[in-house]
């Protein structure tokens, strides 16, 4: 299943049943696990390890240096989880030193073309990157959050789970979960609610998210007053917890 025009250095660890196509470049301290396929011209660097039944099409750059300046060759790694879809001329890159050393990919995500996950970025599971989105280093991206196409997030922001970017958008403050955004700078857009019906949230649920969206958005409080106000509204909606949970953390401030 290996094709005989692939490049696959001896120190490469290579499951059984791994597809890897004509001219791909595997380099040392590379771990593919069983049932990944690798599309021809695809360039993978270690310390990399890709999980199960991954897919990576053609052109894609899989775990190169970081081109932060401050990296200067250690072995930092990216670790990349199962059933993943890496499109045509995706880069991944791994993370630095002073970042952490690791870059993150769950399961279950899919980069469209050209999209980028820059160094020491930690991605959820279910997530969807359109044609052209790009995360700068040091951002965490939620479980089930979806970027547009040509979305741009500033270095060490935070999307939040189930939120959903607008093409175009460039987000330079955390996005709490369950929130639309769009615009140059992005700004709040409502709930994402047909995300969350399509998730399986309750009609109950959304409509106790959507008065805690206009509590945090439409009625002038600051972030600590809607926060208080939200831990009452929790205990009759547990989802709400997680909206709590992202603003007491939030560092960066969050789109408005």
């Amino acid at each position: 299943m290996i094709d005989p025009h692939a490049i696959i250095d001896p120190k490469a660890s290579i499951a059984a049943n791994v597809h890897i196509g004509p001219w791909t470049l595997i380099g040392a301290d590379v771990e593919i696990e069983e049932g990944t396929w690798i599309g021809p011209h695809v360039v993978i660097r270690g310390p990399t390890r890709i999980g199960k039944d991954n897919k990576i099409y053609q052109f894609a750059t899989i775990g190169e240096d970081s081109p932060d300046k401050k990296y200067s060759g250690e072995p930092t790694r990216l670790e990349i989880g199962d059933r993943n879809v890496f499109r045509e001329c995706c880069t991944i890159h791994r993370g630095t030193i002073q970042g952490g050393g690791v870059t993150t990919i769950g399961n279950d995500n899919l980069f469209m073309a050209y999209t980028h996950v820059a160094h020491d970025c930690h991605i959820g599971n279910y997530v969807v990157f359109a044609n052209n989105a790009s995360v700068a280093g040091h951002v965490v991206v939620g479980d089930y959050a979806c970027l547009g196409g040509m979305v741009g997030v500033h270095q060490f922001c935070a999307i939040g789970s189930n939120s959903f970017a607008a093409a175009g958008s460039i987000i330079i403050k955390d996005v709490p979960p369950f929130i639309m955004v769009s615009g140059h700078p992005a700004e709040a857009h409502g709930l994402n609610s047909v995300g969350l019906e399509r998730r399986g949230y309750t009609s109950n649920a959304v409509l106790a998210l959507k008065r805690a969206y206009k509590m945090v958005f439409r009625q002038s409080l600051t972030l600590q007053e809607a926060i208080t106000e939200l831990k009452t509204m929790a205990t009759e909606t547990p989802e709400i917890n997680d909206f709590i949970d992202f603003l007491s953390k939030s560092t960066r401030g969050i789109v408005r």
